[in-house]
């Protein structure tokens, strides 16, 4: 779980270039290369784009890491969901 969680935070330090926050390029890049054996559409630009403006909660243009989180927990539920067979929104 610790090297899980260090992961986490290295990606995004690294993608950001030690910045607080993934501008729209970094954003693409690190969706590209490291999530994209977990997302459709990881490879389509406007995608990637209309994901980033969904997580932009302050509009700024910028990912954040609190908005990063958001996808990181976005995509472990969905992980979850497959590996267990549940999806709590079907009931």
């Amino acid at each position: 779980m610790e090297s899980a969680i260090k992961t986490v935070v290295t990606t995004f330090v690294g993608s950001a270039k030690g910045k607080e926050n993934l501008d729209g390029g970094a954003f693409q890049k690190l969706v590209k290369k490291q999530l994209g054996g977990m997302m459709e559409n990881a490879n389509v630009s406007s995608a990637v784009k209309e994901m980033q403006q969904g997580l932009d909660e302050n509009n700024d243009g910028k990912v954040s890491f609190q908005e990063y989180l958001t996808l990181i927990g976005y995509l472990a539920t969905s992980l979850s969901e497959r590996k267990t067979g549940s999806n709590p929104d079907a009931s």
